[in-house]
């Protein structure tokens, strides 16, 4: 068991959240027990997830989307409500870290899903950004565009959509989790084979055709499971308390 307030500073260290100027509150988001003995951990603080972390007696549940967005409307109402009012009937904590998630050099979700994926690392997306949230590398052997899809889905447990904008060879790979399809023009920049993000738009598409690029988008969930993930286990380790990863599925 350990301290709340000592876990969210250990993370808030670990993380380095005081560095990153973001789209949501980084950190302790809704207060609860005081002592954490159970962790949960998952992508989002959906109800469902809420839900799942109660049954399970959880003090804390910890996620990589959590709540407070900007241009999102203030009142607590709603879907808002129900979900706070559930923290709060059980006096669970909420503690989330996005963008200081995604980039960390060991437990972030881009280095984790290279890991998983067997890529190895060369550097940031944004050269010269010591906080790229992006990564470029190597795939782990060079294939077809169809073969790198294939391992994509095998891996992640769903098919991406895959965008032939070349009919070259995949060796040199640039990759951002989540909703970052509108990199694609710093992946072209570098000379990469393919670029590989959660989700696509529109001017996604026509972006990798005429630029002559791979492009994938394997899920934004499916991308961004493996950073809250890695950080829970991290805690457990650490701290020796329960943990443990939820996943509520979502096909985005």
């Amino acid at each position: 068991m350990i301290e709340r307030t000592a876990l969210v500073q250990y993370c808030d260290e670990l993380l380095e959240q005081h560095a990153f100027q973001d789209y949501c509150p980084n950190g302790l988001q809704v207060e609860g027990a005081g002592q954490v003995r159970r962790i949960v951990t998952g992508v989002t603080a959906s109800q469902a997830l809420l839900d799942a972390a109660a049954e399970r007696g959880a003090q804390l549940v910890l996620v990589h989307h959590g709540y407070f967005w900007k241009g999102e409307a203030a009142p607590i109402t709603g879907m808002r409500y129900r979900r706070i009012k559930k923290l709060m009937d059980h006096d669970m904590s909420l503690l989330a870290y996005h963008l200081p998630l995604d980039v960390h050099a060991e437990l972030g979700n881009n280095v984790q899903l290279a890991r998983l994926m067997g890529w190895t690392i060369e550097g940031g997306l944004e050269p010269g950004n010591p906080r790229s949230v992006g990564l470029v590398g190597q795939a782990s052997e060079t294939c077809s565009g169809e073969a790198f899809a294939a391992s994509l889905e095998q891996a992640l447990g769903r098919a991406p959509l895959h965008i032939a904008g070349s009919g070259r060879p995949i060796r040199r790979i640039a990759w951002c989790t989540g909703g970052a399809q509108g990199y694609i023009e710093k992946a072209v920049a570098l000379g990469v084979d393919a670029y590989i993000t959660g989700e696509v738009s529109e001017p996604t598409v026509h972006a990798a055709r005429e630029h002559g690029i791979h492009f994938f988008a394997a899920g934004h969930h499916a991308t961004e499971r493996y950073g809250v993930k890695a950080l829970g286990e991290h805690l457990a380790e650490r701290f020796d308390i329960e943990h443990e990863f939820i996943d509520i599925d979502n096909p985005v």
